[in-house]
């Protein structure tokens, strides 16, 4: 763009010397027109700033990580004139990491005409994808002048954490949501309330469970099998304050395994029949939620609340605050997600949660971390998880 206009001027000079040398109509005219040709692409230019409209989309808010999702920026060109080449400057980073990646595109829009474009992105972790597209400028055919529009267009992707297999066992205890009537389709259990199934009588079966009046018309005796109620109190609570390593790169990974330990160990749970809840710190509503999980939609929707919750400070509550408010907890499991081996959160959840069976996933960077980590707890079992190693680090645990 320098060089042409560079050139015009020059241009422009050598045109009036030639005009005062010689008093020529035809060297009056090409000095009028070689003037008038910048003016034109000025002015037109600039009309067609004032209606051009930009705009940028997402085909959804999610996306799976390692897969490209696609990115829209349309211009609407309303004007007469044709722009010779829009550079639209792209933005984009996850909000769990400081590095801001950077690229640009270039289209030529035609008059009285949408212009569309379609790139690809794709992310390694989970978290939020923040793209904007920071300005675009608009030059005139012959590229001598610029203008700006389409400041500050953003679009927000929240990239959604895998499940990983766990190796573990679902231990069906006496605590039971009593007000709930969800039982498991699979396991027989001890809830006289409803019956599973009806089968033949096995010696050791208890008289008090057998069917006497379809007894009597079969001529055999008929054991009822009681149900096996699946809507426990069992929570999984993850702590989404990220681990403070002097290496800032490590915050993105240790959210990422943070995120996909507890669906990991949701989907463990979903699969065995087991009911449950999720608690985390939604930075958005500034306070703690629950979510009940009775099926994979309610585990989709949670997780996609989760990510999207959480602003770019980065800011969590200290979990101390939800034990406060909640002091009378009691349940069957409790599951404590993080990756800040805060002794005092642990000694405190070891000491007064109210539950038949307590954990604690800490994440960790290394394998030497983990053989360091200091398990110290009566009460709770403390599981270090190594970052990426989900499914080698969770063998067996008990939920």
């Amino acid at each position: 763009m320098l060089l042409m206009k560079i050139f015009f001027a020059a241009l422009i000079i050598i045109c009036a010397v030639f005009y005062v040398m010689y008093l020529w109509d035809f060297a009056l005219v090409l000095l009028v027109v070689v003037c008038a040709i910048p003016v034109l692409m000025y002015v037109s230019t600039f009309i067609t700033k004032l209606l051009m409209r930009a705009d940028m989309s997402v085909k959804s808010g999610t996306a799976s990580k390692r897969e490209d999702f696609p990115v829209f920026i349309r211009l609407s060109n309303r004007s007469f004139f044709p722009v010779g080449k829009a550079e639209a400057h792209i933005e984009y980073y996850n909000v769990f990491n400081n590095e801001i990646n950077t690229f640009e595109l270039h289209m030529p829009v035609q008059p009285l005409n949408e212009q569309s474009v379609t790139f690809q992105l794709s992310s390694q972790f989970c978290g939020i994808i923040n793209i904007r597209c920071a300005y675009i400028y608009i030059y005139d055919p012959l590229k001598i002048f610029k203008f700006k529009i389409g400041r500050n267009l953003t679009a927000e992707v929240a990239v959604m954490p895998e499940g990983h297999e766990i190796g573990g066992e679902v231990s069906y205890l006496d605590r039971t949501n009593e007000e709930s009537n969800v039982f498991s389709e699979h396991k027989p259990g001890d809830d006289p309330s409803e019956v599973f199934d009806l089968r033949g009588y096995h010696p050791g079966d208890k008289l008090n469970r057998i069917h006497w009046k379809l007894s009597s018309k079969k001529d055999e005796f008929i054991v009822k099998d009681y149900s096996l109620p699946v809507d426990t109190p069992c929570t999984l609570f993850i702590n989404l304050k990220c681990y403070e390593k002097n290496d800032p790169h490590f915050t993105l990974p240790v959210f990422d395994t943070l995120v996909e330990s507890l669906v990991s160990l949701s989907q463990f749970m979903l699969e065995n029949e087991r009911l449950h809840s999720i608690v985390f710190y939604n930075g958005k509503a500034n306070g703690f939620v629950e979510r009940n999980i009775a099926d994979s939609d309610d585990l989709a929707g949670a997780v996609q609340e989760l990510i999207l919750s959480v602003t770019d400070s980065l800011f969590c509550e200290p979990p101390e605050l939800y034990f406060t408010e909640h002091s009378g907890l009691s349940l069957s499991s409790f599951t404590f997600i993080t990756s800040v081996p805060d002794t005092s959160v642990l000694e405190y959840i070891d000491d007064n949660v109210d539950a038949d069976i307590l954990n604690a996933l800490v994440v960790v960077t290394s394998p030497e971390e983990a053989a360091q980590f200091a398990v110290g707890y009566p009460n709770l079992n403390t599981i270090p998880v190594i970052i990426g190693r989900i499914s080698s680090s969770v063998k067996d645990i008990e939920l």
